[in-house]
């Protein structure tokens, strides 16, 4: 009885060894399966591109650098409470707003290997913000903003109000 037990067990184990190898056999004889080019990388829509640094956006990142250049930081967090119509409302950093939805927050330190989180918000204590949705990302050829994008619960860009945190090390 054992040595049926004994054959049985070898059988299935060559038969499970048989299986992988055949699985694995199949899985490198087939081609790379490569993927459209579109699917692995969406083109970018227009909303949701940034809009070109200005000369005057420049200027003024090169002028808030200079500025903070004495200053010595290890770590930092920076808030800033940024009103629908792109004026800061508190905080820190300077706001130039784009256009519908786009804005930029610039500080007199490097933010661009900091990380950042932004929220609808609306400066006013006590009020409940409208539904809607948020993106940052390091601004374009800035090493010193943060740019912002805020839409409507439909995806449509919309000056909305926001909180910008971040913190570089």
């Amino acid at each position: 009885m054992s040595s049926f037990f004994r054959r049985k067990a070898a059988a299935v184990t060559f038969a499970a060894l048989a299986l992988s190898l055949a699985g694995g056999g199949i899985a490198l004889a087939q081609p790379a399966a490569k993927a459209p080019q579109d699917a692995v990388q969406p083109a970018a829509r227009a909303t949701n591109s940034q809009p070109p640094v200005t000369a005057e956006s420049a200027r003024k990142a090169k002028a808030a650098l200079k500025a903070g250049a004495a200053t010595t930081l290890v770590a930092t967090e920076a808030f800033t409470v940024v009103n629908a119509n792109g004026t800061k409302a508190r905080g820190t950093g300077t706001v130039i707003k784009y256009g519908v939805g786009q804005y930029e927050v610039q500080f007199s330190y490097t933010v661009s290997t900091g990380a950042y989180l932004a929220t609808i918000s609306r400066s006013e204590s006590q009020f409940i913000p409208p539904p809607g949705e948020v993106s940052v990302a390091p601004r374009l050829n800035t090493p010193n903003a943060v740019f912002i994008q805020t839409r409507n619960s439909a995806g449509t860009p919309a000056d909305l109000g926001f909180t910008l945190l971040t913190h570089t090390f």
